[in-house]
């Protein structure tokens, strides 16, 4: 929503081009980070640290990346829990790339995190209609039912 500001409420304004410039910039963010990676993979095999590292940081990166992007996904849908958020931090820094692929994904679809705020606003707007509908005569007076 950082990129959205308001349009995302009515889908005004530049909403359409900010939802593909986003799309693109995660797109390319994904791909530095895996030039990133490939460049940090020839490093390890320049050093020849043996293939039980190499099989090791690749593994481990997988796996990473496939939980940030669960994480991440989820995260679009629902508000994560601050406790546990801080104890994946790491997780979400070493599977980057899995979080920067579900952005992308999701930016496909809606601003991501759009639906999480539009539940909120939705709910709030309809508390706030309660609170200030004004109520019709005195119900002191009313007959009762029956």
């Amino acid at each position: 929503m950082r990129f959205f500001g308001t349009t995302w409420l009515n889908h005004d304004g530049d909403y359409t081009a900010r939802r593909v410039t986003v799309s693109i910039g995660s797109l390319a963010a994904v791909a530095a980070s895996c030039l990133v990676l490939r460049l940090a993979y020839e490093g390890l095999q320049l050093a020849a640290v043996g293939g039980f590292v190499s099989i090791t940081v690749v593994v481990m990166f997988a796996v990473c990346s496939a939980l940030a992007f669960g994480h991440t996904w989820g995260s679009f849908t629902r508000r994560p829990d601050p406790d546990r958020q801080s104890t994946l931090r790491g997780l979400l820094a070493i599977g980057f790339i899995g979080s920067l692929a579900a952005y992308f994904l999701r930016s496909l679809k809606e601003a991501p995190g759009e639906s999480l705020h539009r539940r909120t606003y939705e709910t709030a707007l309809a508390q706030y209609t309660r609170r200030t509908t004004k109520r019709t005569g005195n119900p002191a007076k009313r007959r009762p039912r029956g």
